[in-house]
């Protein structure tokens, strides 16, 4: 089996990232998709965290990404504490269910880690991320700032008891959000591919809309 490796990306690997990332999530979500506009919109951000934007690498070929931001959680003193998001994360379809999408987030958490970062809060489905530490988010009592729970809402304390005993309301970055007449539109940069329906958009549709009670 080929070596995996993984490192940080360059300017070199930004349009494959971005391809990679609209193959791996066409269709996924809803019709289309707009992760690949969001890795590009990402680099350019503020909270965007360049140690910890990686690429998986085999045989001289990127094969996938994750990328971090910074977020905060809030408590009830109103006191901000930084943490990590991660997202898109993404693996080329042809490499997928080989283990190595939680190899690159199980290395790129050891390096969260290293840089001195205690917790991390993602969204995505809880299969998909349970193996590698998450948990709901109300076990850490974390909610988003209206008080809900979402079911997709998943933390991982990177230091051991750094959210016991708290509560605390989640904020992530403005750099996830943009227009989607933008997204639309750098898409024309791609090979123009249909939009269709998979039965993942129905999971996604619930868990998007969730809460725990």
């Amino acid at each position: 089996m080929s070596e995996l490796i993984i490192r940080n990306e360059t300017e070199n690997d930004y349009r494959t990232v971005e391809k990679i990332t609209r193959d791996a999530f066409w269709d996924v979500n809803f019709p289309g998709c707009d992760e690949h506009y969001l890795a590009h919109i990402l680099r350019g951000h503020d909270d965007f965290i360049h140690e910890l934007d990686l690429v998986a690498e085999i045989d001289g070929q990127v094969i996938g990404n994750i990328m971090y931001t910074k977020s905060v959680l809030i408590d009830e003193n109103g006191a901000e504490k930084d943490i990590l998001t991660f997202g898109p994360l993404s693996i080329a379809p042809e490499f997928q269910r080989m283990g190595y999408g939680k190899r690159l987030i199980e290395y790129s958490l050891e390096k969260a880690a290293e840089i001195g970062y205690e917790a991390v809060v993602i969204f995505g489905s809880p299969a998909n991320y349970i193996s590698c530490g998450f948990k709901s988010c109300k076990k850490y009592n974390v909610s988003l700032e209206d008080g809900t729970y979402p079911c997709a809402m998943l933390v991982k304390e990177l230091k051991q008891n750094t959210l016991s005993g708290g509560k605390w309301a989640y904020r992530e970055s403005s750099a996830y959000s943009f227009d989607e007449k933008d997204a639309e539109e750098f898409d024309k940069q791609f090979e123009k591919r249909e939009k269709g329906y998979r039965r993942s958009q129905e999971e996604f549709y619930i868990y998007s809309r969730s809460v725990i009670k």
